[in-house]
């Protein structure tokens, strides 16, 4: 990842930002109808929602601004020990650098940090990069979605076992 980009965790000043990034790159990839996560409420409250227990958020920034952020929650309506990986999106000038995969790496130590047996993820064809970053760092596809995340829009579903 080059100089000048800083991972850290989500800070209430951010959340404006983040909803905007949210709100920007999911229609790019045609996710932004019914059943998609554009429509969660806590969009517009990346901070207070990830300050929960089991939780965490971090954006990526370079020269003050945000470009992009990936979180981990439980995994809701799905099996105790199992969290998600959850709104990782980065603005096109973040893509490309590394900082999805250190990213990822973060978050999944974070989740093995607090508890997390396993990871969980959803997504959507077309987002082929994204994909191929999950299975690089070792996510599995499965056949069905686990949990109940209300994201019906999502057509791929990958799973991770924590070390």
């Amino acid at each position: 990842m080059p100089e000048g980009f800083l991972i850290r965790p989500v800070c209430s000043s951010d959340d404006a930002a983040v909803a905007a990034i949210i709100r920007a790159v999911m229609p790019e990839f045609g996710a932004d109808g019914p059943g998609f996560a554009i429509h969660d409420p806590e969009v517009d409250h990346m901070n207070e929602t990830y300050t929960q227990d089991g939780s965490a958020y971090f954006v990526l920034e370079s020269c003050g601004r945000v470009l992009g952020g990936a979180g981990i929650a439980p995994l809701e309506g799905g099996p105790e020990g199992v969290c998600e990986l959850k709104k990782m999106y980065f603005l096109p000038e973040a893509r490309g650098h590394g900082a999805g995969e250190r990213m990822i790496r973060l978050c999944l130590r974070t989740a093995s940090e607090l508890g997390y047996r396993t990871c969980y993820l959803e997504t959507l064809s077309g987002m082929e990069r994204a994909m191929h970053l999950y299975a690089k760092v070792g996510f599995a596809p499965l056949c069905a979605p686990l949990g109940a995340t209300g994201h019906h829009g999502c057509d791929h579903w990958f799973a991770l076992e924590l070390a």
